[in-house]
């Protein structure tokens, strides 16, 4: 779900903790979004930018650890 228009101006990215020191295929998640978060490549920094629900992407999350 994208949201046109999120000001991200305030996000505080961080990697994936599954990164690798090559930076290799990672993504970066932003905090300080209330109610969403914003995925980008971690490679592609000026890249586009996914808005996910902050209740879908805990979902995902919990979805990963499980297997």
């Amino acid at each position: 779900m994208a949201h046109s228009g999120t000001d991200l101006s305030n996000a505080v990215w961080r990697t994936s903790t599954y990164t690798n020191g090559d930076q290799g295929d990672c993504v970066e998640v932003a905090d300080g979004v209330v109610g969403l978060v914003p995925v980008r490549d971690t490679k592609w920094r000026s890249g586009p930018v996914m808005v996910v629900g902050a209740t879908a992407w805990a979902g995902f999350v919990d979805g990963l650890k499980s297997h």
